[in-house]
């Protein structure tokens, strides 16, 4: 078993210099502590979006994004900003130049990205509110494996204005808490009332493609947090296949980057290391054929998912096909989990439906977390069924 960690040794938040960031006395926040990821400008900080070069040039930010002047005008007293994979294009957490934050739950295991910085706060109790952005999987796949409860809205619906844009069509702004309880009273002060609830007892279908992908342990562990409902099943890729949606995926998210995050890159020649090289190769790559075919995937299995879910179903799925591996995996772990991941991860961006992930238990002692998929507009009412769900023991 790996040593006992030492809590403010997590190293999830940046070293600026501390400035006056107020919040409100009262309001539904009040007493919450908020980390927020160093993408989104804060009032008297620079934002760094996990490049020297990016820090280098932003200088002293004059207005905090709305999203988090929303929770400090709710109470949220903010303590730090965090952590965050180079540009935010990476899922591990592992930062090149200003190092990777410990996972509390597992100390010997990634954390998790591009939100690490928020989600190692979280876990370690060093923040109530993680803010963070998902635009692949960077606030599910950091919950899962840190043992947090974590939203991905509905696409669009919080604003992320005064925040980094990776990918327009897929980047959401969402949040890692430690408890069902605070994500949904996060959720209701950055969301407002659900456009489209759920009704009170949704119908639940399993998504048994997507559970398919998951190895014996992770199956036994999903099916246990899931047994004795009442579930219809169904097939979530169709034609499309995991592969192929992930591939469309891939090349949108890629010809979505060539509008800010790619020009940066030539513009200022960094270095680029951690897959963010062979990311770069491929969005310069890509040809109008190419995103042409991934747009025309994407409309069909949206149209696919707005049909399997209606206004009153529910999917049950898993968010990741596993816990988190350790930090010192070869890169082909590296590589091949994220293959994995991004199969499962894509059903939600490529469709803009939200998901909440639970934690569910351990597999080989690092946490391990399950999901909810909505419809779009549901998110308030469905982190409600999680926390009913949940509850059931």
């Amino acid at each position: 078993m790996p040593a006992p960690l030492d809590l403010p040794s997590v190293d999830a938040f940046l070293p600026y210099p501390a400035a006056d960031v107020g919040c409100a006395e009262t309001g539904p926040l009040a007493g919450c502590t908020l980390a927020v990821k160093d993408l989104f400008d804060v009032a008297g900080y620079p934002t760094g979006c996990g490049s020297p070069l990016v820090l280098a040039a932003s200088g002293t930010k004059d207005k905090t994004a709305p999203a988090v002047q929303t929770l400090l005008d709710a109470g949220a007293r903010f303590v730090g900003k965090t952590h965050t994979d180079e540009l935010a294009w990476a899922l591990y957490g592992v930062n090149p130049h200003f190092g990777t934050p410990r996972n509390p739950a597992a100390p010997d295991r990634i954390p998790g990205g591009s939100s690490s910085g928020s989600a190692s706060a979280v876990a370690a109790g060093l923040a109530d509110i993680g803010l963070g952005t998902d635009t692949g999987g960077s606030i599910r796949a950091p919950a899962s494996f840190c043992g947090l409860w974590g939203l991905r809205p509905t696409h669009g619906r919080i604003s992320l204005y005064r925040c980094m844009e990776l990918a327009a069509r897929f980047d959401t702004c969402g949040f890692l808490t430690r408890d069902g309880d605070l994500l949904a009273q996060t959720a209701a002060v950055l969301l407002g009332e659900d456009r489209t609830p759920l009704p009170d007892a949704p119908r639940l279908v399993l998504a048994a493609d997507m559970a398919a992908r998951l190895g014996p342990s992770q199956r036994a562990l999903f099916d246990r947090t899931f047994a004795g409902l009442e579930m219809a099943e169904a097939n979530v890729y169709g034609a499309i296949g995991p592969d192929g949606l992930y591939q469309a995926f891939r090349t949108l998210q890629a010809a979505d980057a060539r509008h800010f995050v790619v020009p940066l890159i030539a513009r200022t020649g960094m270095p680029l290391g951690g897959g963010l090289d062979a990311r770069y190769a491929f969005a310069m790559s890509l040809t109008d054929a190419d995103v042409a075919k991934a747009d025309a995937v994407q409309t069909v299995f949206t149209s696919h998912m707005e049909g399997l879910l209606g206004s009153f179903s529910v999917l049950v799925a898993p968010a990741v096909p596993d816990a988190a591996f350790r930090r010192d995996a070869p890169p082909e772990i590296f590589e091949n989990f994220r293959h994995a991941a991004m199969t499962l991860l894509s059903v939600a961006g490529m469709a803009g439906l939200p998901q909440v992930v639970m934690p569910a238990g351990l597999i080989g002692g690092a946490p391990f977390g399950v999901s909810l998929i909505g419809p779009r507009g549901s998110d308030l009412s469905l982190i409600a069924l999680a926390i009913r769900l949940a509850a059931r023991g």
